[in-house]
């Protein structure tokens, strides 16, 4: 009980935090107060995720407005402080309350009902779906999008049966780019850099932990064949996990949590299969590229295999 009081504290966070964040990533630091304004406005007329993403947009373009609004300099060391908060809040306020709020919170209500009554193919799609989100920037906004549409489902006293749902697939999906990065390099190491194959040896750790920016590396080197094959392994994951019926009462945690997932072994097989898939993709996608007119040949650890060993001497052309 002690343990569920403490949780609910913090998720009550959840929604302003995302608010104030999105305002963060658009208006820097005078984006936050209006953003955490409208986020908690979200939650007090029960507009939900929903209503926490239109406040963060909203409160990032008010306080944008505001900026480029002509202030004498007498007055612009306040604007930051004072006058920028005060008014984009205000403004912020009467929109969240007056105008577009009640419209999302009729929203939230009707997608939570339309979750609710999932069943079959659809679910599998919602599964599929899910799984492309969290795999496509692996971290980013819209990874985030879809873990915080997930973990509100389950911010509540009694989470529904297709809320768990929900949360065992985004988290399945989630735990795949890294843990295929890691099977791809212990596989077909001599495809991947010595650097790609160290990162490869913590990707374990971090795909298993339920962290996707494990797999950041990968897809910064090679984002055209890294981030499609995360997100087809993804998908069939999310799809799985919802055909299998899984469910998941925590919002974290990976494979640290799994006596508290429905159908765990069904579970784990849904993850291996979207891992082997993004990893065979992975492979058979860069075992395709053509090496680079000119480039020297490179053996098993990355190196130029005509290159002299060390400690050799470079031979001198006669």
């Amino acid at each position: 009980a002690l343990l569920f009081q403490i949780g609910g504290v913090a998720f009550a966070f959840l929604v302003p935090v995302l608010a104030g964040y999105i305002a963060y990533g658009m208006a820097d630091r005078p984006g936050l107060v209006p953003g955490f304004v409208g986020g908690s406005i979200a939650l007090t007329i029960n507009a939900g995720f929903l209503g926490g993403l239109a406040a963060g947009l909203i409160s990032g373009g008010v306080v944008l407005a505001i900026q480029r609004v002509p202030i004498p300099k007498a007055l612009r060391g306040i604007m930051p402080v004072v006058v920028i908060p005060l008014v984009s809040a205000a403004v912020v306020g009467f929109l969240m309350f007056v105008v577009i709020g009640k419209p999302i919170a009729s929203a939230q209500s009707g997608m939570t009902d339309w979750l609710n009554g999932l069943s079959g193919a659809n679910a599998i799609l919602l599964g599929a779906l899910l799984g492309l989100m969290m795999c496509f920037d692996l971290g980013g906004p819209v990874n985030k999008v879809a873990y915080t549409f997930a973990t509100a489902g389950i911010a509540v006293a009694s989470p529904s049966d297709s809320a768990m749902k929900i949360m065992a697939a985004v988290m399945a999906a989630g735990m795949v780019p890294p843990l295929a990065m890691a099977l791809a390099t212990t596989v077909r190491g001599r495809l991947f850099n010595a650097a790609e194959r160290e990162n490869g040896k913590a990707a374990w750790v971090l795909g298993a932990s339920f962290i996707s920016e494990g797999a950041i590396p990968f897809a910064a080197a090679d984002p055209l064949r890294v981030i499609p094959a995360s997100m087809a392994g993804g998908a069939v994951t999310g799809a799985l996990s919802m055909a299998f019926g899984a469910t998941l009462r925590a919002p974290h945690g990976g494979i640290f949590v799994v006596p508290l997932i429905g159908n765990p072994l069904l579970y784990l097989v849904a993850i291996a299969a979207g891992v082997c898939v993004s990893a065979a993709l992975v492979i058979v996608l860069k075992g395709l590229r053509k090496p680079v007119p000119g480039a020297p040949a490179q053996g098993p650890d990355g190196a130029d295999p005509s290159a002299p060993a060390p400690g050799e001497k470079q031979p001198v052309a006669a």
